[in-house]
């Protein structure tokens, strides 16, 4: 059986397609994010250069794994609040008026 949460993380099943259109600040933050690396990559040259491409591809992949881990992370936290909502009966009190009728 494939990681079902894993293929929904990676768009393999999508409930929402969702988008970030619409959040100013969001846009100017990856316009500011993409042209500080286009002139980087523009004005470094040979070992510098390479440093900096490997700082941002290894960058791009903890982030990748650490927003995959937050996502596995939540669902199943909320997978933990439906077992607990529909599955589980446990409360810190007793409840007199069930008791009566069964």
């Amino acid at each position: 059986m494939k990681n079902i949460i894993k293929e929904l993380y990676f768009g393999n099943i999508e409930p929402q397609a969702r988008s970030f259109e619409n959040d100013i600040f969001l846009q100017k933050q990856m316009s500011i994010l993409s042209s500080s690396e286009q002139a980087l990559t523009e004005k470094l040259k040979g070992e510098e250069k390479k440093t900096f491409l490997a700082f941002a591809n290894a960058s791009n992949i903890v982030l990748s794994e650490s927003e995959l881990d937050r996502f596995i992370v939540g669902f199943r936290l909320g997978a933990k609040f439906i077992y607990d909502t529909f599955v589980s009966n446990g409360a810190p009190y007793r409840d007199y008026l069930k008791e009566e009728f069964e």
